[in-house]
């Protein structure tokens, strides 16, 4: 019997990387962090991209070799992706996964924030900063042009629970259901899966 293999992309410094999972990050400052000599002399912070995060982008191809995992997590990444961007993602997931594999994610869910809008419950004020569609302040500077360059904060697309289940479909996952924290039928997501980043949020578990 092979040993399984679970795959986490994107926001590691912001959550849980255990090492059961193989993390991944597509940071250019990771990337930099990570260069041969170039990243020696870069100041590295242990919290922001722990040793086993390595540098990935799943918009450019599947992490680990086809058909070759049996589950793929990630939290609150999804949405600073370009709705292209992000059908790639879930194109290069599904590619990844064996057949029978779980994908489970979650990210804002613009439903939710459009009827706390429309119901008072947020402001103007709060929507666009619970969006992240606003641009609080431009840069000033060239470290805040380069943090801005090199940064990926902002979010580009926004998806609702039937705009992302018809991707989901599109890109051939089945068993598509919405999900809550802790509740997948595989008990190693538990070790990757953070109750801060699911409360108020879309979270959603599919099979190859």
């Amino acid at each position: 019997m092979k040993n399984k293999l679970y795959v986490h992309f994107g926001g590691s410094y912001a959550g849980p990387a255990p090492h059961e999972f193989r993390n991944f990050d597509a940071s250019q400052t990771l990337r930099l962090e990570r260069f041969p000599l170039l990243g020696s002399l870069v100041h590295k912070n242990p919290n922001r991209f722990p040793a086993n995060v390595r540098y990935g982008d799943i918009t450019r191809g599947p992490l680990v070799a086809g058909g070759s995992a049996d589950g793929v997590y990630c939290s609150h990444v999804l949405e600073h992706l370009s709705q292209e961007d992000c059908r790639r993602a879930l194109h290069n997931v599904f590619e990844m996964l064996t057949s029978g594999g779980v994908f489970r994610f979650v990210f804002p869910d613009l439903k939710s924030l459009a009827h706390d809008y429309v119901n008072s419950k947020l402001d103007a004020n709060g929507f666009m900063i619970e969006t992240g569609l606003g641009v609080k302040q431009r840069p000033k500077n060239f470290y805040g042009f380069l943090k801005s360059f090199f940064g990926n904060s902002s979010h580009l697309w926004l998806w609702d629970e039937a705009s992302i289940f018809a991707e989901l479909d599109k890109a051939g996952f089945v068993c598509i259901r919405r999900a809550a924290f802790g509740d997948s039928v595989d008990p190693m997501f538990s070790l990757v899966e953070d109750p801060g980043r699911w409360i108020g949020h879309l979270g959603v578990e599919c099979f190859k």
